[in-house]
C-alpha cells in the first residue's frame, strides 16, 4: 500500500466516524421519539379515558374509554409493576380506590381490586413511593385516609382515617372538604388542604405502619394546622421542587392554592417541627377582573423555578417565577387555557409539555414549555374528551 493509499484509507475511516456520529445520533433520537406514551383522563362521568402521546412531536391520539367506574376523579401511577390507582368519587356514596394493571403499549387496563377509601367523595390521591402507601383526600366527608399497597399492586384495607372539623363563611364551606393531600420530603408529615375548613392540616405520617396521626394531643394538632384567610378555600398544598439555583429538595416552601379567592400562598415549611408560616400571597386574577373567583390546579416545574396555576374563573393559565432564596412568586405570563373551566393539568416528565383539561369545553389542550423562560405556548394540539377533570401522564 502506498502512502497515498494509506492517507485515503484514513480519510475514509474518519468520514465514516463522522457519518456514524451524525446519523447514529439522529437514529437514536428518532428511536426515542418513536416510543409512544400514554396519558389517562379522569372525568365527571362514568368513564376513565386514555390517549397516546408522542413527547417529541406533541401529537396526540385518543384511545377512548379504558375503564368504567363512578366519577374517576384522580389517578396516580406506580412505575413497577405498572399499576394505575384511580380515585372513584362514589357518586354520593363512600369513595374507593381502584387498582388497574397497565399495558404500556395499548393503554388497556385490567382491574386488580377495589378498596374503600375511608370517606365519601374521594377526589385526590398521593402515592408515597418509599412506603408504598396511598393517601386519599375525601372531599365529601372531610377526611384523609391511608391505604397500603401489596406486592402484587393491589390496594389493602384502610389503615387510618382522620376526619377534620371546621367551616368557613362561603356557602360551599358548611363543613370540612379535604381537597388535596401531599407528603413532605422527609416522609414524616402529610399536608391536607381543606377547602371547607379554611385550613391546611399537618398530620404525622409513619411510613413503617402506613398510618396518619394527628399528634399526641389536641393542642399539638391544632398548633400544627395552618389557618388560611376566612373564605379562601385551600384546594391544594404542594412542596417546592429542587432547582440548580437553590435546591428546595428539603421542601423549604409550600405553595397553597386557594380556590375561592384565586390566590397562591407561599408558606415556609419547618420540617423539624411540622409548622407552616406565611411568606407571601400572590393573586392569580387579572387586575380588571371583578367576578366570582375560582382557581383549580397548581404544580411546580420539574426544576423548581416556576409555578403553574389554573384560574378557572378567567379560563387562563398563570405562570409564576420562583425566587430561589425567598420562595416568593412573580407573575410572568397569563394566557388562555384553550377552553372554558380549566379543571386540571399535568406536566410531562420531560418538562416540555403541559396538558390541560378544559371541563366545560370537553377538550384537552396541549402547551409547550420553554425550558429557559418557563413560558407556555399553545401547541395547537387538542382532543375532544367529555367532562375532563384530571390528567395523568403514564410515562
Amino acid at each position: 500500500m502506498t502512502g497515498d493509499d494509506l492517507k485515503m484509507l484514513c480519510w475514509k475511516r474518519l468520514l465514516g466516524l463522522v457519518l456514524l456520529a451524525t446519523f447514529g445520533a439522529q437514529t437514536a433520537v428518532a428511536a426515542e421519539c418513536a416510543a409512544t406514551e400514554l396519558a389517562y383522563v379522569g372525568t365527571d362521568g362514568q368513564h376513565l379515558r386514555a390517549l397516546h402521546f408522542d413527547a417529541c412531536s406533541g401529537q396526540m391520539a385518543m384511545i377512548g374509554t379504558v375503564a368504567e367506574l363512578p366519577k374517576p376523579r384522580w389517578a396516580v401511577l406506580l412505575a413497577q409493576p405498572p399499576v394505575l390507582y384511580v380515585a372513584s368519587d362514589g357518586d354520593g356514596k363512600v369513595g374507593s380506590v381502584v387498582s388497574f394493571a397497565l399495558d404500556r403499549h395499548s393503554g388497556a387496563l385490567t382491574r386488580i381490586n377495589e378498596a374503600a377509601a375511608g370517606g365519601a367523595g374521594t377526589t385526590h390521591l398521593w402515592l408515597d413511593q418509599a412506603s408504598k402507601t396511598l393517601l386519599a383526600a375525601n372531599f365529601g366527608s372531610g377526611s384523609a385516609a391511608s391505604l397500603p399497597l401489596r406486592p402484587d399492586g393491589s390496594v389493602g384495607a384502610v389503615v387510618s382515617t382522620l376526619k377534620a372539623t371546621g367551616s368557613g363563611p362561603h356557602r360551599r364551606q358548611a363543613s370540612p372538604h379535604a381537597h388535596g393531600i401531599s407528603v413532605d420530603p422527609t416522609g414524616r408529615y402529610a399536608l391536607v388542604a381543606d377547602m371547607g375548613a379554611d385550613r391546611v392540616f399537618v398530620y404525622e405520617f409513619d411510613r413503617a405502619t402506613h398510618a396518619l396521626a394527628t399528634g399526641d394531643t389536641q393542642a399539638e394538632a391544632a398548633s400544627r394546622s395552618f389557618a388560611t384567610p376566612a373564605g379562601s378555600g385551600p384546594r391544594r398544598a404542594i412542596f417546592g421542587a429542587s432547582s440548580g439555583a437553590s435546591s428546595d429538595a428539603d421542601g423549604r416552601f409550600v405553595y397553597v392554592l386557594n380556590e375561592l379567592t384565586a390566590e397562591v400562598m407561599v408558606l415556609r415549611w419547618d420540617g423539624r417541627l411540622g409548622r407552616l408560616s406565611l411568606v407571601q400571597t400572590a393573586p392569580l386574577s387579572g387586575p380588571a377582573f371583578d367576578g366570582a373567583k375560582s382557581a383549580s390546579e397548581i404544580a411546580v416545574s420539574r426544576d423548581g423555578r416556576f409555578v403553574y396555576a389554573l384560574n378557572r374563573a378567567e379560563n387562563t393559565i398563570v405562570v409564576l417565577r420562583v425566587d430561589p432564596a425567598s420562595g416568593e412568586l412573580s407573575t410572568v405570563q397569563r394566557l388562555p387555557s384553550g377552553g372554558e373551566a380549566p379543571w386540571a393539568f399535568d406536566i410531562h416528565t420531560s418538562g416540555q409539555w403541559l396538558l390541560v383539561a378544559n371541563y366545560r369545553s370537553n377538550r384537552l389542550n396541549l402547551f409547550r414549555i420553554d425550558a429557559a423562560s418557563g413560558l407556555l405556548a399553545d401547541s395547537g394540539q387538542a382532543l375532544e374528551s367529555p367532562a375532563p377533570v384530571s390528567i395523568t401522564f403514564a410515562n
